[in-house]
């Protein structure tokens, strides 16, 4: 993608709409787009005497013919998205105007761009870091209220903001002590290691609680999975409906109706939730119901939260009790929803003896078939993520490449502490502390980044951006 050429796509999604929006950039972009640009009121008026930030009615123009009339919005370098001049023509939503333009800007040797290849030539000309540019991406893609807020703090640079401070800390050292070298015969010491020692203690505890936010973003991010599980005939399949307020799954009265995980996604207050009706759990009949109930074990590994469901009126507190200690055991948020209460009283419903043992677990009576209580549910829901996320730290990191970015640094601080306890030469903790600064530095790109790591990032956005 490394060019100084002048590229062109469509910016606005394919498809016939009242408008399209296509982008131009690069150092001939004005000079290009003024051949086959005609002023709506002044033949003679030219494209490359406009100011930048500026917009202009006219035509699209093929030799003497007209294609549309469009308006033509000029900005010049390096005041504009990429840092290069740009040019952005609004022709009519024709599929036909729109091939057309393209063509036209091909025949003046404007060519067409590769996909995320505006943003990069962003993120190359300084207009903002790599994590900024990833989190365009993410906004792009952002389908729910949580997931757009995360992104846009990024794209702002909150993110990259903390990083590039541990990394200026770190600098400020890595100097001190390649300076010592330079002074070794001198023996005389420029860093303070006790600082430094304090200064890598308060670089773990805020690169490991950026790396624990990764659990909550990515879920954030990607929606919440919610598991329903429980006893055939508990009324999943009726659970999941009434939440989604539809008859998406089969409900029948005969049990292992459900063989196979439904999943389904509802926003509750912004948030994503991907909810997955699982087969019931029990000694399977046949092969296919045997391959159902492994599926259902596999959502509830996968799963952030798990609706554990059961017939109020047949199951037993030690049933309950089993149950609830099994998944409780595996880490997640946990919710004990007597269902089926219809003609019960809470009191009779959720035993004072389970709520006792299982303090941690969110207990709740509903009838599904009647929607009771399923308001309260979905409010429970979006309360425990709140919770979740209100113990994480201000930044939520949802990439899995700062994830990993983020381990190395904290794995290669280890060793400097190693090696400062070891009192290792200042040579062998330089070597670590650069390596360290390789690790923090390949999140927002202030490394020298390898060509592949960029080509994967900037290949998975939409053409035009």
């Amino acid at each position: 993608m490394i060019s100084n050429d002048t590229i062109c796509a469509l910016a606005t999604a394919n498809g016939m709409g009242a408008i399209a929006v296509l982008r131009v950039s690069g150092p001939e972009a004005i000079s290009k787009v003024a051949q086959i640009y005609q002023s709506k009121f002044n033949k003679n008026k030219s494209l490359m005497d406009a100011a930048s930030h500026t917009i202009h009615l006219g035509y699209v123009m093929d030799g003497e013919t007209i294609i549309d009339e469009a308006l033509f919005s000029i900005f010049k370098n390096p005041h504009s998205y990429t840092g290069e001049d740009v040019v952005e023509i609004s022709t009519h939503g024709s599929i036909y105007i729109q091939q057309k333009v393209l063509e036209l800007l091909n025949k003046v040797g404007i060519r067409n761009a590769n996909p995320g290849e505006y943003t990069f030539r962003a993120f190359w000309n300084g207009k903002m870091d790599l994590t900024q540019a990833e989190a365009v991406a993410d906004l792009i893609t952002s389908d729910s209220k949580a997931s757009h807020e995360i992104a846009i703090k990024q794209m702002r640079g909150g993110f990259s903001n903390q990083i590039k401070d541990l990394r200026e800390q770190m600098i400020n050292f890595a100097a001190l002590i390649e300076l010592e070298l330079d002074f070794s015969e001198e023996d005389v010491a420029f860093a303070d290691r006790g600082q430094f020692y304090t200064l890598l203690n308060n670089l773990q505890q805020l690169l490991k609680r950026l790396a624990d936010s990764f659990a909550f973003g990515n879920v954030i991010k990607n929606g919440v999975p919610v598991a329903i599980v429980g006893a055939p005939n508990a009324g999943k399949s009726t659970l999941l409906n009434a939440l989604l307020n539809e008859e998406r799954a089969i409900v029948s009265d005969i049990e292992g109706t459900t063989r196979d995980t439904i999943e389904e996604t509802l926003y509750i207050e912004g948030v994503g939730f991907r909810f997955i009706d699982t087969a019931g759990i029990r000694e399977a009949g046949d092969q296919i119901e045997r391959i159902g109930i492994e599926k259902t074990f596999e959502k509830i590994a996968d799963a952030t939260i798990v609706l554990f469901l059961y017939d109020a009126n047949i199951t037993s507190d030690n049933q309950i009790s089993q149950q609830l200690d099994a998944l409780n055991s595996k880490g997640k948020i946990v919710f004990n929803i007597a269902n089926k209460v219809d003609v019960l009283s809470e009191e009779q419903v959720i035993s004072d003896a389970i709520q006792e043992e299982f303090k941690d677990v969110i207990h709740l009576p509903i009838s599904a078939k009647d929607g009771y209580q399923i308001d309260e549910l979905k409010q429970q829901l979006i309360r425990q993520i709140q919770l979740k996320g209100s113990s994480q730290d201000d930044t939520i990191v949802t990439n899995s490449r700062h994830l990993e970015a983020l381990q190395n640094t904290l794995m290669q601080i280890g060793k400097i502490k190693q090696g400062m306890d070891m009192e290792i030469p200042g040579d062998l903790l330089a070597m670590d502390i650069r390596e360290a600064l390789h690790y923090l530095g390949q999140i927002t790109g202030e490394i020298d980044v390898d060509q592949d790591i960029l080509g994967t990032i900037f290949g998975k956005f939409c053409i035009g951006k």
